[in-house]
């Protein structure tokens, strides 16, 4: 294997000198751990330093224990730290506010509701979010006082989606001077123009963009490493580094799991795509302790990690199951429509869950969809063979967004002359066109499940609230619309279908650590606030069941238990554990044997999910 330089504090403010720093990567691979520690290097080092979360589902309070909002909140312990969250949908009512301020006292109040009404959807939540992070990157007033901006990004797909916008908002601005009619007048963005431009410049500018590539030593979050660096590459982001966290060795030849997730990481990190191989890589070693709070954030990035130790050979008394995943396939199997929703946190393995569903369901026979709306999901990859039975699709955003287009051309610019179609053409080049169209193409999979069996993949957390938001929306246009049509039962939209307990079951997956279950948590939340009750969790890749005897292992073992009783004690009744298994479960004989794997003492199977 590669011999790679461990990143440490002493590293890190040596060698960085940018202003602007995004940590971004697949979910699940520790981007906010990372940001963090190396935010609060920097303000050790004497430098002033704020600290933001563009993830929609942000977890900086709870790694540092302090509620955070949308402005700067020092954080206690760190001299010249700050911190804060931009939280898409506070800054969606301040912008709303700043739209329909000006009408007040002039319009009339169904002018002014219905303006509102247009301005809840996602198109606003999105650029209302871009407009605060534009600011923070170009207004000297906002950013001006730090020495840097450390950006904790949301997964992949959502944070190359923001990382695209300065340079689609300059282009639609150039080619549009009468303002996007789903966002009101362009008058009522707090960042004008200028911002927006300077915001691109600052992104595209070597000496003061950083962005640190982070990627867990395995195959998935490797690839999507080399993806998401070749993407900014085009996007003029060209200061890139690699950092490879959570690099396990074992301490002995003893535990054969451990020796097998040695080799399994050796093998991914040797066989790098050359578009990462190329760039320069530091490497941060598993720590047996979870990054929360200040003193484990600070440790995160020390010169080597305290020695673990263990009296036991292993885990006394392991975790007890409730429920088990082929409880779910024997039902579904048995109905000719149900939609499954796999959601959670970025990297707990919920394309890997959504997959396996899929695929017993496909061995046993059953017709059954199975897509992602996730924009940096492979679930053809995942489950790599083929059945009669079993389709396998993708929501592209690039290929949604053309088809709508094309879509609306088609049918409002059939009658229009050459002017109108032109103007039709400048709103359709909005980049709110793209959220619109990926929101109507997971209404189509989601009404797909009157007809079918459909599992659908979700993207992480804070996408997927966005899209349930734009489904909410949704469900009130069409409430006013057709005047209780839809209230009466005599039409159906998404929500409605989501809502349905009996043929729509909600899978939280999470990992048994105290971030991903606490987000889970959180997710939970707002989907009983929606009405969507989640059918049963699935807890991931769980040491704490497995046969281990590793004094690193051991201890990440002991921390998991803690998780794992938070979650069957309180949070929901039905929970599945799976292990950890060293084989990357891909193809349909893993996937397949990952629903066949029984958990401890599992529910009967007569039991319904």
């Amino acid at each position: 294997m590669n011999t790679y330089e461990t990143l440490t504090a002493a590293k890190l403010t040596e060698t960085w000198r940018a202003r602007f720093a995004f940590f971004t990567g697949k979910g699940g691979v520790g981007k906010t751990s990372l940001a963090c520690a190396a935010a609060v290097a920097l303000a050790d080092a004497g430098r002033r330093v704020l600290l933001v979360s563009t993830d929609p589902a942000s977890n900086l309070d709870e790694t540092f224990g302090v509620r955070l909002s949308r402005t700067p909140r020092p954080i206690p312990g760190v001299d010249g730290l700050s911190a804060l969250n931009i939280d898409p949908t506070e800054a969606a009512e301040a912008y709303r506010s700043r739209v329909i301020e000006p009408l007040l006292g002039r319009a009339a109040q169904a002018e002014i509701d219905s303006l509102r009404e247009q301005l809840s959807g996602a198109c606003t939540t999105e650029i209302a979010a871009f407009d605060e992070f534009a600011t923070l990157l170009a207004d000297e007033n906002t950013a001006g006082t730090f020495d840097h901006i450390v950006f904790d990004t949301a997964p992949t797909g959502h944070t190359l989606r923001l990382l695209s916008l300065p340079k689609a908002w300059t282009h639609f601005f150039d080619i549009n001077d009468r303002g996007a009619s789903c966002l009101g007048p362009h008058t009522a963005l707090k960042s004008q123009r200028a911002i927006f431009d300077e915001a691109f410049a600052n992104l595209s500018d070597p000496t003061q963009t950083v962005v640190m590539l982070v990627a867990r030593p395995d195959r998935g979050s490797i690839q999507e490493a080399a993806r998401t660096s070749e993407e900014l590459a085009g996007l003029g982001l060209t200061s890139q580094l690699l950092v490879l966290n959570a690099v396990f060795r074992a301490s002995g030849n003893e535990d054969q799991l451990a020796m097998k997730m040695q080799e399994a990481a050796e093998t991914v990190i040797s066989t790098m795509p050359a578009s990462l191989a190329r760039l320069q890589t530091y490497v941060v070693p598993l720590r047996a302790f979870n990054t929360v709070g200040l003193t484990a954030i600070r440790q995160l990035l020390a010169k080597a990690d305290e020695p673990a130790s263990s009296t036991a050979p292993g885990i006394p008394e392991k975790p007890q199951a409730t429920w088990h995943l082929q409880t779910l396939v024997d039902d579904l199997a048995t109905r000719d429509h149900a939609l499954v929703l796999v959601m959670g946190k970025g990297g707990v393995g919920k394309t890997t869950v959504a997959s396996a569903l899929a695929v017993a369901l496909a061995k046993r026979g059953v017709k059954v969809h199975l897509s992602t709306t996730d924009p940096a999901a492979h679930v053809a990859g995942t489950v790599a063979d083929a059945f009669e039975t079993l389709k396998v699709s993708r929501i592209d955003p690039r290929a949604e967004t053309a088809a709508y287009t094309e879509k609306i051309l088609a049918n409002k610019g059939k009658d229009l002359d050459a002017h109108g179609r032109e103007l039709l053409l400048e709103d359709l080049a909005s980049p709110c066109t793209e959220e619109v169209a990926v929101f109507h193409a997971f209404s189509r999979i989601v009404m797909e499940s009157r007809r079918g069996i459909v599992i659908l993949d979700t993207a992480p957390t804070g996408h997927t609230l966005l899209l349930l938001d734009a489904a909410g929306s949704y469900h009130r246009e069409m409430l006013r619309k057709t005047k209780g049509f839809v209230a009466a039962g005599k039409a159906i939209t998404p929500l409605m279908q989501l809502k349905d307990a009996e043929q729509s079951k909600v899978i939280l997956v999470a990992l048994p650590e105290t971030t991903p279950v606490s987000e889970a948590a959180a997710l939970q939340e707002d989907l009983r606030r929606a009405g969507v009750e989640p059918s049963g969790w699935v807890l991931n890749r769980c040491l704490s069941v497995s046969d281990v005897s590793d004094p690193l292992l051991v201890k990440r073992a002991e921390l998991e238990i803690a998780e794992i009783e938070r979650v069957t004690q309180g949070l929901a009744a039905k929970v599945a554990i799976l292990p950890w298994v060293c084989d990357e479960p891909i193809g349909a004989e893993r996937l397949a044997a990952l629903i066949a794997l029984r958990d401890p003492a599992p529910q009967s199977p007569n039991v319904a999910p």
